[in-house]
């Protein structure tokens, strides 16, 4: 073990003790976080709840937020000012705020209205960006976090997990609606009771999606068929569960088997190559019966299933081939209050955390899993795809940054 007192000589003299340097822990700074308006329509989250605003500002931290930005999750403007958020008409006033905090990436007009070198938390969603999107942002020198990126210290991307368990469980919940009388369905209880056949689930993704959609519908006693390509992820999803399962790899006979018994199939694959890939085609669909269900949660990457096509919130269902369609992209949208919540768990001790190292430069320098999320600073891309997508410079962070 090393003494913490070095010495040293000097020619001529005795043996001096070197004084050793330790050190010094970064300051707490106050944050100034600014939350405006959603302005994308069918965003109805908010990135604070009032209590993660309560938490922050009982920390002595200053939270300014546009008046109605809590509307869509049932958040009134009281509800904020109770919580001690600062509450403003005017949407450029926000934007006078440090750290500028919100779900949806902002739009390229609302880039106009950042300060210099302002952090930029929220969703990235590279593919549907532009390169001017991009240059803008780099024109203002912004540092800017994607928290769909950022990871936890066991290697977690927690706000993906969150909505992936959201979408995963409201898929059913959706899929029962559809095949109720409410939505003019065949009128069956999706799950099943004592001496009446259990509805069937086809599930297509074994990740957290497919995971909670499956845990939701044995819960209700369907009868549940999982199908995936990673036999590794099937055999997670088995022990997740806890019980036994009928699962597959893609075997495009035996899938297709499986939809014309199917009341709901639910479409839950990760991309691939930034698309997910579709694996079931048109004559799967028109195969199965008329009045069943699809939930085709990947159709923000493109679909599972060929027959999707991107719906809304205000007309989210089609009927092709006699089957049911519900392919509206930000499903968590659709429970925004919970999702909400979901937000609120990571990003308030994200913002906590930045505040603790002394600011987000700092943070930044001392925190990996915080550094995984970012992909600009300063006005600098450090994220390789978004430089390779849209030729644009980029940058190592850790070597910006100098961690």
């Amino acid at each position: 073990m090393s003494n913490p007192t070095q010495l040293w000589s000097v020619p001529g003299f005795s043996l001096l003790p070197k004084e050793e340097m330790l050190e010094v822990a970064a300051k707490a700074q106050q944050l100034f976080i600014g939350i405006p308006k959603e302005s994308w329509l069918q965003e109805k989250r908010i990135a604070l709840t009032p209590e993660a605003v309560r938490l922050l500002v009982s920390n002595g931290h200053r939270v300014r937020i546009e008046s109605g930005a809590g509307i869509g999750a049932r958040y009134s403007d009281l509800d904020y000012s109770e919580a001690g958020a600062e509450i403003v008409y005017d949407t450029k006033q926000v934007y006078d705020a440090e750290i500028i905090v919100k779900v949806e990436p902002p739009l390229v007009e609302e880039i106009a209205h950042f300060k210099p070198k302002q952090l930029l938390v929220s969703a990235i969603q590279i593919k549907t960006r532009t390169r001017e999107y991009f240059k803008k942002l780099m024109d203002k020198k912004i540092t800017a976090l994607a928290f769909e990126h950022i990871k936890d210290e066991d290697g977690i991307v927690p706000i993906v997990r969150s909505m992936s368990e959201i979408a995963g469980t409201t898929s059913i919940l959706i899929a029962s609606e559809y095949l109720s009388n409410t939505r003019e369905g065949k009128g069956y209880l999706l799950g099943g009771i004592a001496g009446v056949p259990p509805t069937e689930i086809v599930i297509v993704g074994a990740g957290t999606v497919g995971l909670f959609a499956a845990k939701t519908a044995l819960a209700l006693g369907a009868i549940v068929k999982v199908f995936d390509k990673s036999i590794l992820r099937l055999r997670q999803l088995q022990e997740s569960l806890n019980q036994p399962i009928y699962t597959s790899i893609f075997q495009p006979n035996i899938l297709a088997k499986a939809l014309t018994r199917a009341d709901v199939a639910i479409g839950a694959l990760r991309p691939e190559k930034g698309r997910t890939p579709t694996v079931v085609t048109e004559e799967m669909v028109e195969k199965m019966k008329p009045g069943s269900v699809i939930v085709d949660v990947s159709i923000d990457n493109g679909g599972v299933f060929e027959t999707s096509e991107i719906t809304t919130h205000d007309y989210p269902v089609f009927i092709k081939h006699g089957v049911i369609h519900y392919c509206v992209p930000n499903i968590a949208s659709r429970v925004s209050r919970t999702a909400s919540f979901a937000l609120s768990n990571v990003l308030a001790p994200l913002l906590l955390e930045i505040s603790e190292k002394g600011g987000y430069i700092s943070a930044l320098k001392s925190c990996s899993h915080l550094r995984s999320g970012l992909y600009l600073f300063n006005g600098i891309v450090t994220n390789k795809a978004i430089g390779e997508w849209y030729n644009l410079p980029f940058s190592d962070a850790d070597l910006l940054i100098g961690y």
